[in-house]
């Protein structure tokens, strides 16, 4: 057995006793520990050196050879790149004033790895139980949106959106940074996916901020999940399973967000960038400052899905809760018709490359179309007058939800 089946054995294992436990009690029985200690004991590499943060999280430093990612079958050669061949010339706005919104949370502990290493949140046994919960759930939406299939359950996801139906090479835009209350069941989040194919042969890559009571408690988290087959049997959140490669020494995938925005207060953005290398077709995550913060390989998928490009980039955000227990807020928690951009959330500098390597176009509001699922609890509007024309290339999403089904 390979350490790739090996990891799959343990995931499976996992997921079969998490389910248990979480149905019929709150702490698992000894064999069951054991059981998600070895699946820990499988992600989280030796560190070189570690840190421990304020906020309760232990950031390893990780030889960049030895990091999850190489545990996939299909990573065994890959040869690393540590930054993009060509770099798209997008523009970032990193003004504490800027007309366009707030500014972005940057690391303030001085934390960074040395050179040979590659920083990586270390990851608990919650980490792993919300991380396998998140799983099952399935983040149907993105394929919902990108498939003519009628039989996908949506009960409890809603979603408001824009999206953008053409062939391209990578999405970016700021998201506004909230922190919207959820239960133990919920989660709250915005995000960019670049999906092409539908069904088994879906495939995607996402982005963004989430909320998600595992992650410790409500506070707002960078993330990034992945699929190859359509959330059947590969993909997962963040770094927890081989695939996503790390190259940033300073910004680990499960990062946290602060500080956020407030209602009519100040606000803040992450920019998150995603597009395909021209030479070696590498996903690249460009986030914050223009970090590259890693890539998701091009072996990882096929010519029928991202391995060629996407066919649709959507932004905006989404809600998961339970049936019969009241969703939670999207966003800023209020609809986006308010006089004031500091009062709902938004994201705005949207750029999409329909060209390898290119420099990348405003996507006219005329090609972005918009949709909400559940338009009673949530909304989403491409642009707000009251705002000025400096909004033109802006969403405004969310709200306070309370949908039941």
């Amino acid at each position: 057995m390979n350490s790739y089946e090996k990891f799959l054995m343990l995931t499976f294992s996992a997921i079969a006793l998490i389910i248990v436990t979480e149905s019929y009690r709150t702490k698992p029985l000894e064999e069951e520990e054991n059981t998600l200690e070895s699946l820990l004991n499988y992600i989280n590499k030796s560190a070189i050196k570690s840190f421990r943060t304020k906020h309760g999280d232990t950031l390893d430093c990780i030889d960049i050879h030895k990091q999850l990612a190489f545990n996939h079958p299909l990573l065994i050669n890959h040869s690393i790149q540590l930054k993009p061949t060509t770099i798209p010339k997008w523009t970032i706005n990193n003004n504490n004033n800027s007309e366009k919104g707030g500014s972005f949370p940057f690391r303030r502990d001085g934390i960074s790895c040395p050179l040979g290493t590659v920083i990586v949140k270390r990851t608990t046994l919650e980490d792993l139980i919300q991380a396998q919960s998140l799983k099952s759930m399935g983040f149907k939406s993105s394929r919902y949106v990108s498939s003519k299939s009628k039989n996908i359950d949506l009960s409890g996801y809603h979603f408001a959106v824009a999206q953008y139906k053409k062939f391209h090479y990578g999405a970016k835009g700021n998201l506004n940074i909230w922190e919207p209350e959820v239960s133990p069941n919920q989660f709250s989040l915005a995000s960019i996916t670049i999906s092409a194919g539908s069904n088994e042969q879906f495939q995607g890559i996402r982005a963004g901020w989430i909320v998600y009571q595992w992650l410790n408690k409500n506070h707002s988290r960078l993330y990034t999940y992945w699929t190859a087959d359509g959330f059947n049997k590969t993909g997962c959140y963040n770094t927890l399973c081989p695939g996503f490669v790390q190259v940033s020494t300073d910004i680990p995938l499960g990062y946290l967000l602060q500080p956020v925005s407030t209602y009519g207060g100040k606000q803040y953005e992450v920019g998150i960038n995603m597009y395909k290398d021209h030479i070696t077709g590498n996903w690249w995550l460009v986030a914050f400052n223009n970090n590259y913060v890693g890539y998701w390989p091009k072996s990882l998928f096929t010519d029928v899905g991202l391995g060629h490009g996407g066919s649709l980039a959507s932004w905006g955000g989404e809600v998961y809760s339970p049936v019969k227990e009241k969703s939670p807020s999207m966003g800023s928690g209020h609809f986006p018709q308010q006089k004031s951009y500091t009062k709902v959330a938004y994201m705005n500098d949207f750029v999409v490359y329909n060209d390898l390597g290119s420099e990348g176009m405003t996507p006219p509001l005329d090609t972005l179309k918009t949709f909400s699922s559940t338009p009673n609890c949530y909304k989403v509007k491409k642009d707000q007058p009251l705002f000025g024309h400096v909004w033109d290339d802006a969403i405004f999403y969310g709200g306070p939800g309370g949908c039941t089904f």
